[in-house]
């Protein structure tokens, strides 16, 4: 997703690798230490003469890339990208399952102060804030630990945007070169998003904040004040407005919406306000955007959506996958997980029943499947 997402402020990638059907790989750990590349060494040869020119000190040029290297699983997982195209009911079932929701709320109270004051500051809903966090890196569990020099200039010596990635990386240099964090500690996902609610480092740069005030913008810490600081920064700068809902369920919520969407059908309907396209700047997807509108709802307690997406093209409901999941599972064949989104996870299951039972093995849910899964 990074050709469509990584101009946003994250990435918000723990969403999609979070579910028990999820397509999502992960190069292994092996590919994401540094090898020798001769072409990649040259590259940063010229590039430090940039980088000077552009007001980075030869001590931070010395201190970033002391230990950095190329790393191979970075252009393996930019090279082999899936371009997710999951339903809106498959991806609420992940970014509000109750899970989400429970840690959400246990988030809410841990926090409260923090984020009172934050709300207070900023005008931005405490509860959306929390639902970014919840989306981006599933409450701070998810943060990366890809190093950030190594990873951007890797991309911008071998990636497809190298212009971008190079961008990326003199603002890195910028950031340790503030003194807001150290080279060892600047971490993040594959390409470059950092902290808790996942920003790139010119993000970072125009939005980050010092909640706390020991002079650093840390969205490193396992303190998540100062990335939830920003994150409502970056909200309220791109527009947010105060009081004003994200949108809802038509018929649930009051005021005039600049739009009604319907994105899946049969499925809700939902009115959305200008809030909604101020969410959609952290990450412009309808489908993020009202994932992080209902999971704020529900952190609230707020009620599920009451439109019924009915059964999918196998004739199965939400509910039925998730059965269909939790009787694999207690037969043998573990999905990983009954979050009803049908995966590789779960269709690895399948075809292992299938194939232990005699069956074509299609690796595909079924009513029938179902049905036999009962007995």
């Amino acid at each position: 997703m990074i050709n469509r997402r990584v101009f946003s402020v994250g990435l918000g990638s723990t969403l999609l690798a979070a579910c028990s059907g999820g397509t999502q790989t992960t190069a292994p750990a092996s590919r994401m230490r540094p090898v020798p590349n001769a072409g990649w060494d040259a590259w940063v040869a010229g590039f430090k003469t940039r980088a000077a020119s552009q007001g980075i000190s030869q001590t931070t040029l010395n201190r970033a890339f002391q230990g950095a290297g190329y790393l191979p699983g970075v252009i393996e997982r930019d090279r082999n990208q899936v371009e997710f195209k999951r339903s809106l009911e498959d991806y609420l079932a992940i970014a509000a399952s109750d899970e989400r929701i429970e840690t959400g709320r246990q988030m809410m109270v841990r926090h409260a102060a923090t984020l009172s004051q934050i709300e207070a500051q900023y005008g931005v809903d405490k509860e959306v804030v929390v639902a970014v966090w919840g989306l981006e890196s599933r409450y701070g569990a998810r943060r990366g630990d890809v190093p950030v020099v190594s990873a951007t200039s890797t991309l911008a010596y071998d990636g497809r945007r190298g212009a971008f990635f190079e961008k990326q990386l003199i603002a890195a240099l910028q950031i340790i070169q503030a003194g807001d964090t150290t080279p060892d500690k600047m971490t993040g996902s594959w390409a470059g998003a950092m902290g808790h609610t996942q920003f790139i480092p010119t993000s970072y740069l125009a939005f980050a904040v010092d909640h706390t005030g020991d002079g650093r913008r840390d969205i490193w810490s396992e303190d998540p004040s100062d990335s939830l600081a920003s994150t409502a920064a970056y909200l309220a700068r791109s527009g947010w407005k105060r009081g004003q809902p994200w949108g809802g369920e038509v018929g649930t919520v009051s005021g005039t919406p600049v739009a009604v969407l319907q994105p899946q059908v049969p499925g809700p309907r939902i009115a959305v306000f200008r809030n909604f396209q101020v969410i959609k700047r952290y990450n412009n997807s309808d489908s993020y955007a009202i994932g992080v509108g209902h999971l704020s709802d529900r952190i609230a307690g707020g009620a599920p959506f009451q439109a019924s997406f009915g059964p999918d093209a196998t004739g199965l409901t939400l509910e039925d996958r998730k059965e269909l999941q939790h009787r694999l599972t207690a037969a043998g064949y573990d999905t990983q997980g009954a979050d009803g989104v049908i995966g590789n996870n779960t269709k690895s299951a399948i075809s292992g029943y299938q194939s232990a039972n005699g069956l074509p093995v299609t690796g595909e849910p079924s009513v029938a499947l179902l049905r036999r899964l009962g007995g």
